[in-house]
C-alpha cells in the first residue's frame, strides 16, 4: 500500500540504514548491498540515477519500509490546492485544463444562497466560466458539471498522477 512520496535523499538514507528496500515493477525486493553489487542497467527508467564521485548510483523509484508505526492520515485538509488536484486542474464546466494561475474556486450552490464551503459544494472553474455562471446554480446557468464534487477518499486519493513516475503504476490500486 503506498503511504507517502519522499525525496531521493530520504530514500537513499532509508535504503542505506536498511529501514527500507527497493521494489521493481515485477515486485522483486532488493536491499542496498544487492543494489550496489549489481546495479540494474537493463531497467534504466525504473531507477533514479545519481552521479557520484565513484560513478552512477541506482536509487529505486519505489521503496518499501521494513517497519512503520502508523498509516497516513485518512482525512484530507480542505484547501484550494487540494481542490485543484482533485479536479485535475480542469474547469468542471468547460472541461479545459488550465495552469493554477488561471483557475478559480466556484461554489456550486452560491454562498449567497446558503451554499457552504465544503468538498461537496466547491469545484475548480476557469475565470470565464466562473464569470458566466455568476450567482446561479449550474442548472440555472445551463452549465452542467463534468462530475459531481465529492470528498476524496483516503490520504492518497489526491495524489496528482501527472507528477507520479510510471514506475509507480503497478502499486496504485485506487481511482483518482
Amino acid at each position: 500500500m503506498p503511504i507517502h512520496i519522499t525525496t531521493v535523499k530520504r530514500a537513499v538514507n532509508l535504503l542505506f540504514l536498511e529501514a527500507a528496500a527497493g521494489v521493481d515493477p515485477n515486485y522483486e525486493v532488493f536491499d542496498w548491498v544487492k543494489l550496489q553489487e549489481s546495479p540494474p542497467k537493463d531497467q534504466k527508467d525504473e531507477f533514479h540515477w545519481v552521479k557520484t564521485v565513484r560513478g552512477e548510483l541506482a536509487i529505486p523509484r519505489v521503496i518499501v519500509l521494513k517497519e512503520f508505526d502508523k498509516l497516513p492520515q485518512k482525512n484530507i485538509r480542505f484547501s484550494r490546492s487540494h481542490i485543484f488536484i482533485r479536479d485535475q486542474f480542469t474547469c468542471q464546466y468547460c472541461q479545459s485544463e488550465f495552469p493554477r494561475t488561471k483557475l478559480n474556486l466556484d461554489h456550486v450552490v452560491p454562498r449567497s444562497r446558503g451554499g457552504r464551503t465544503t468538498w461537496e459544494n466547491v469545484v475548480t472553474s476557469c475565470v470565464s466560466c466562473n464569470r458566466v455562471k455568476a450567482n446561479r446554480t449550474p442548472q440555472e446557468a445551463r452549465m452542467p458539471l463534468r462530475k459531481p464534487p465529492k470528498r476524496p477518499a483516503g490520504s492518497l486519493g489526491l495524489l496528482n498522477l501527472r507528477r507520479v513516475h510510471k514506475a509507480w503504476s503497478p502499486f496504485l490500486v485506487f481511482d483518482v
